[in-house]
């Protein structure tokens, strides 16, 4: 009887997905996507490095949250660490300054991204008008930006945060049942066919294809090291990304009123009476998600979509 009330204790949610003693780094992780990663975390125990581009920003945004996980006596905290993710000589800079402060990191979150590029399809079924839409309205800047930032500075960051994640071998404690981990933010939009389901930016697009394809090509690289490489592929989030200039007073974006999108999103989200339903993804479905990945040991060089089945309705190769 004792040993089955262990187990039955053990597989609580509580116990399951305590965070306490996990040390995470979110790139992007004060704004959109990269918040709901963060303040999950955050939320459920751990310590959280946030980087993104201006240092003002994060520290509004942990002062915000390290102020209210105070006042409900959470121990999880959030840190905030400006810089550039898509340099080589950033990603040393930052895994130098998160160990000066931790002697290991349980999970880095190659989030940050960037959108740039966006075009609109063509108005007739012409070379000419083809052209102007994809060749002339993209610009070379939107390609090698969007390559550096979404699929190049996920592999500095990964290799230099590798000393650090591999410390959790030393360590004991109670972060010790969980392995450690890289998590890639890929997208629903690196195997789509339909542009539309990608904010009409190739640029975007191909930069999305490529860490989806990298993130089964690490996994198989670091199994040498016992360290594990996943990916989630969001689908439609509302964002400052996607939405922009909708962020609220706790930083999470909220798509107004009237405000559609332009391909179809099968899975509609139940709503409170009284409310209408949201569009798209929410912070407890990213949150979620984020939980499982964090704490299982089996899942190793996989991409997780979640996109409330939209590549069910989209052609794409998933």
């Amino acid at each position: 009887m004792v040993g089955v009330k262990r187990e039955i204790d053990r597989l609580t949610a509580s116990n399951m997905f305590d965070l306490c003693g996990v040390v995470a780094v979110v790139t992007g992780g004060g704004t959109g996507i990269g918040l709901m990663m963060s303040s999950t975390l955050m939320a459920n125990g751990a310590t959280v490095y946030i980087i993104g581009p201006k240092q003002a920003d994060l520290d509004q945004t942990t002062e915000l949250y390290n102020g209210a996980a105070e006042k409900t006596n959470r121990p999880g905290r959030m840190y905030g660490l400006e810089g550039d993710i898509s340099r080589k000589s950033e990603a040393l800079r930052l895994a130098e300054e998160v160990g000066k402060r931790e002697k290991h990191v349980t999970v880095l979150f190659n989030n940050a991204g960037i959108l740039v590029g966006a075009t609109e399809r063509p108005s007739e079924p012409t070379a000419e008008a083809f052209r102007s839409a994809f060749f002339d309205a993209v610009e070379e800047k939107h390609f090698d930006d969007s390559i550096r930032t979404n699929s190049v500075g996920p592999y500095w960051l990964t290799f230099a945060f590798l000393p650090l994640l591999e410390k959790w071998k030393e360590h004991e404690g109670s972060s010790r049942q969980f392995v450690p981990q890289v998590i890639m933010t890929s997208s629903m939009n690196g195997w789509t066919k339909d542009a539309a389901t990608g904010g009409m930016s190739f640029p975007y697009i191909y930069s999305k294809s490529a860490i989806g394809h990298a993130t089964a090509s690490l996994a198989h690289e670091l199994l040498p090291l016992g360290i594990r490489v996943n990916g989630i592929a969001p689908g439609f989030f509302v964002t400052e990304m996607t939405a922009p200039g909708t962020k609220n007073a706790v930083g999470q974006s909220q798509l107004p009123p009237g405000r559609s999108i332009n391909f179809e999103i099968p899975t509609t989200q139940l709503a409170e009476p009284g409310e209408q339903p949201s569009v798209g993804g929410t912070n407890r479905d990213m949150g979620s998600l984020v939980l499982f990945l964090v704490s299982n040991w089996f899942v190793n060089g996989e991409t997780v979509l979640i996109d409330g089945g939209t590549l069910l309705k989209h052609p794409s190769s998933f």
